[in-house]
């Protein structure tokens, strides 16, 4: 229960009756029937790029890729880095977003909850208020669907992948 360990008992113990009842999966498939269309990187950053280009038209985006290198265990399930290079005698900087790869099979709302967070990290860099408020001004479920991308991960662990 490790991802869900922050959460109020009577939460943690409707998932552990779900696990027990051996019923996550259909909970998970009910909710989230398919998995996302976008497996490849090009489509990845189509699919960020349109959400930077509605809500976050000042912000430049070099690159976006899934990471196979991200580890979920230490609660990355994406990175916002902004890289920096001296070019003459101006410092630029570049924006790049890496997604975990194991989000290439998970469902659309869960792709589109960390990318509205690490979009998010373009205007508001630490997780305070504002930062919450501004994902889910993008995504008004936010809240439930990360609740639900961490009931995801406990599945992952258990038994492997949804679909």
């Amino acid at each position: 229960m490790k991802y869900i360990n922050q959460y109020p008992q009577n939460i943690q113990d409707k998932i552990q009756n779900l696990i027990d009842k051996g019923k996550l999966t259909e909970y998970l498939k009910n909710k989230y029937p398919k998995e996302n269309n976008y497996k490849t990187d090009k489509a990845l950053y189509s699919y960020v790029i349109d959400y930077k280009n509605e809500y976050f038209k000042k912000y430049q985006v070099s690159k976006v890729i899934y990471d196979g290198k991200i580890n979920v265990i230490n609660n990355a399930l994406g990175l916002h880095t902004i890289i920096s290079r001296v070019q003459g005698n101006k410092l630029k900087s570049k924006n790049e977003i890496r997604v975990a790869s194991i989000f290439k099979n998970a469902p659309e709302k869960f792709l589109e909850m960390i990318v509205v967070h690490e979009l998010s990290h373009l205007k508001e860099k630490e997780h305070n208020k504002a930062f919450y408020n501004l994902c889910t001004f993008i995504q008004d479920d936010y809240h439930q669907i990360e609740f639900d991308l961490r009931v995801y991960l406990l599945h992952l662990d258990l038994y492997g992948k949804l679909y």
